[in-house]
């Protein structure tokens, strides 16, 4: 498998695996390490996480992997990111769920981050969320000090619109890599927020998170889920194609953007699918069967 070549010598795997719900998959460190080298040696190298998942604990279960076999460590790139402050356990006194994209709280997150990942540097760090109280002056000023560090040696973010993504980068020392947002063929908004086009014109390659819809095109209850269901069964049907999962995914590799998948599962056969998708050649009349399902009218 490829890499998408985000710099010169930086790349992130075709199909990058998300580690959001590794808590819950009930699998041992060991069990975890055998799961991680078959993704690895199937081409999926990226991991993506953020400091809060699972409640604060998913960075450190990958820890517990990376102990088991440190030469892991320089066959993959960690992805995580800050910014999201839960009411918690982990955050006592803390009464309102809110960001914070302080120099601190950016530099300890990394910190911590580093102390659960048993590393010395994370490959690329996102701002989680876009905020209203936001200083991008402060924020790359965390950035410069951790490039400088060696913590982190590449930066993004994710949620962003074309403007905040703008104003952030035009205070930050190195051009940001990515953004990491919402793409499936339910959800269309950056398709029409003018995003796509951003990521386009400059040259930013995507990450698309929930690719799937949080499993609503897998079981649809709603109009525009059952539409879109429909119509990703009847290219499933032409291009002979067992599993609907191959077909969201190849729509979204087809894309010129080269939007950059995460998938978030913890069974081998369902990250199968999305490698398969990669030597899927659907047709743009196929992609534009499934987009205007999801728009509900045909193109005007």
């Amino acid at each position: 498998m490829n890499k998408v070549k985000l710099t010169n010598d930086f790349g992130l795997s075709r199909i990058v695996h998300g580690q959001m719900r590794m808590n819950g998959w009930n699998l041992s460190p060991r069990e975890l390490l055998s799961f991680m080298e078959e993704l690895v040696a199937m081409g999926v190298t990226t991991f993506d996480h953020a400091d809060i998942y699972g409640n604060y604990s998913c960075e450190a279960i990958l820890g517990d992997v990376i102990r088991l076999k440190k030469s892991l460590r320089n066959e993959i790139e960690i992805i995580t990111k800050c910014g999201i402050k839960l009411v918690s356990d982990k955050n006592p006194g803390l009464r309102v769920k809110h960001y914070d994209y302080s120099f601190k709280h950016i530099v300890n997150s990394v910190n911590n981050s580093l102390s659960n990942f048993g590393t010395d540097h994370v490959d690329l760090l996102l701002l989680h969320r876009p905020a209203p109280f936001f200083d991008p002056e402060e924020a790359a000023k965390a950035f410069s000090v951790l490039k400088r560090d060696g913590k982190v040696l590449h930066f993004g973010v994710s949620n962003f619109s074309p403007a905040e993504y703008e104003t952030l980068n035009s205070f930050t020392e190195e051009k940001l890599l990515t953004n990491q947002v919402e793409i499936s063929p339910y959800c269309l908004v950056h398709f029409e927020n003018g995003n796509m086009d951003f990521f386009m014109k400059e040259k930013i390659m995507p990450m698309a998170w929930s690719p799937l819809a949080g499993g609503r095109l897998m079981d649809p209850g709603d109009d525009k889920a059952y539409r879109v269901s429909k119509a990703l069964k009847e290219v499933a049907e032409e291009l002979d194609i067992a599993q609907v999962d191959t077909v969201i995914y190849a729509w979204l590799l087809k894309h010129p953007a080269t939007i950059i998948p995460v998938v978030g599962s913890g069974k081998m056969e369902r990250i199968r699918y999305a490698v398969n998708a990669l030597s899927v050649e659907m047709s743009l009349e196929q992609w534009y069967k499934i987009y205007i399902a999801a728009k509900g009218t045909e193109m005007p």
